[in-house]
């Protein structure tokens, strides 16, 4: 807490979010609002690499339980090793792309997910 009585929320991973977001404005003012998935998801890429950010595309997981591989699990993009990103373009974010980001979260063992939405006119 401060001086003030208010509590303090530490930003996990501030610096490293800070880019992917300024990734996504930057993929988000080139390719416009509303198309597929993927594009959002490659342009992210290209994005990356004059920033050198350390990244992974589709970087597949397995599930156990038991120990039987029962699904592989695959995020869009994975960077700096300890960062989810999931791009979508849907009406508007649910339970289910939540889930989905927690699930991530669970196996890959990341601390910080980002979800951006790309259907509307803002990001």
């Amino acid at each position: 807490m401060d001086t003030n009585g208010h509590e303090f929320t530490r930003m996990i991973l501030k610096d490293e979010v800070y880019q992917i977001v300024n990734c996504a404005f930057e993929v988000f003012n080139t390719l416009g609002h509303g198309i597929n998935e993927k594009p959002y998801e490659n342009a992210f890429f290209v994005e990356f690499g004059p920033r050198e950010v350390a990244f992974a595309q589709q970087k597949p997981f397995t599930v156990i339980d038991k120990g039987h591989q029962v699904v592989m699990c695959i995020p869009d993009l994975l960077a700096f090793d300890q960062l989810v990103i999931d791009t979508k373009v849907v009406d508007r974010s649910t339970d289910q792309e939540r889930d989905q980001m927690i699930n991530y979260f669970k196996i890959t063992s990341f601390p910080v997910g980002l979800l951006f939405n790309f259907r509307r006119p803002k990001l």
